[in-house]
């Protein structure tokens, strides 16, 4: 079948690779609708490893329920795509997001578990969860970045009255926005180094403020606003840039959430964390209960997630989307996937 997979840096080719077929009780689907993430735009800029099929957030139609008595032919269905070994202390707490193996085998993001730029996979059993009837696909593949916001923000510990600046306008980051407003904070606001991202912030609603962190002004901007600093930085980019800039608007006995990840080391201000007792915490996807929270908030309409959507496109198109979404100048932010379109 048809796939669109890794061919070099910053470049995807369509190729093909076999129909999978259900393995040690995997559920075959066919997928419906398929995100572009964050993190998959790191493995394109790196063009490693080639061959590597992307697509971790997804929905579809189960067409092999495999070792799953409760599914059947038909059914709609999402997944986490990672892969815990299920008996470590990470695994045993609920915890399975930093459980050491949860990314070795993860859907989408190892050459052995094709993930959903193709028109069929297969998911480890265990991971895959039955769609409400009032949710659709769109809504559906919407969830994984959701629930990766809902993470941070639970980790944040946001208080009534905090004010919380987001870094960062891609999907996590107004994600992450939304959830801080939902927290009770009193003042939420984004920065951007793209004009078009951060304005998109304001219009959707889920920031009070955009900042522009190129701007000479920014820091007394913040200051302006806030005083002595943010209550609560969530830094969804992890650039070297972006971590000094949290550590710098973050106020003393502040908290700083790293959400982005970097694939190469940075360097960072230790000395304003130490001086101003930072509270430091690492943030890497959710967890089972987190991602199922997600579903019930989108199925009870609690959450909008569609407002997000800026496109839809086929196979043929996810260069040009993966080239939109780090355009700097696009206010895209989240670009869906329909691999039979």
């Amino acid at each position: 079948m048809k796939c669109v997979s890794l061919k070099g840096k910053r470049e995807f080719e369509i190729s093909e690779i076999s129909e999978p077929v259900s393995t040690n009780g995997s559920v075959v689907i066919d997928v419906k609708k398929a995100g572009i993430c964050g993190s998959d735009i790191h493995y394109w800029d790196m063009g490693e490893p080639k061959g590597l099929v992307l697509g971790h957030e997804y929905c579809g139609v189960v067409t092999d329920p495999g070792s799953r008595e409760d599914l059947k032919v038909g059914d709609r269905v999402t997944a986490l795509p990672i892969s815990p070994c299920g008996k470590c202390h990470a695994c045993q707490t609920g915890n399975p997001q930093y459980c050491r193996q949860t990314w070795t085998y993860a859907t989408g993001l190892a050459l052995t578990n094709p993930g959903a730029l193709a028109p069929k996979m297969s998911i480890r059993p265990d991971m895959v969860i039955k769609i409400p009837d009032n949710v659709t696909d769109e809504e559906m593949a919407m969830v994984e970045p959701t629930a990766v916001g809902l993470h941070a923000i639970h980790l944040a510990n946001i208080k009534v009255g905090d004010k919380v600046l987001v870094i960062g306008g891609g999907i996590i980051g107004l994600v992450s926005a939304m959830f801080a407003k939902q927290e009770g904070a009193s003042f939420v606001a984004v920065s951007e180094t793209n004009e078009a991202r951060g304005k998109k912030a304001v219009s959707l609603g889920v920031a009070d403020k955009y900042y522009n962190a190129t701007s000479e002004s920014f820091m007394n901007d913040v200051m302006t606003d806030t005083g002595d600093g943010f209550d609560v930085v969530v830094d969804c980019c992890g650039n070297d840039k972006a971590v000094t800039s949290a550590f710098m608007t973050t106020r003393p006995g502040g908290t700083v959430v790293l959400v982005g990840v970097s694939m190469t080391p940075i360097t960072i201000p230790t000395v304003v964390a130490v001086m101003s007792e930072l509270t430091l915490k690492g943030a890497i996807a959710y967890t089972k209960e987190e991602f199922q929270t997600c579903i019930a908030l989108i199925s009870n309409k609690k959450i909008d997630v569609t407002k997000f959507i800026d496109d839809v496109v086929g196979l043929e198109d996810v260069q040009k989307a993966y080239e939109r979404l780090t355009s700097g100048t696009d206010s895209a932010v989240k670009i869906l996937v329909d691999p039979n379109k």
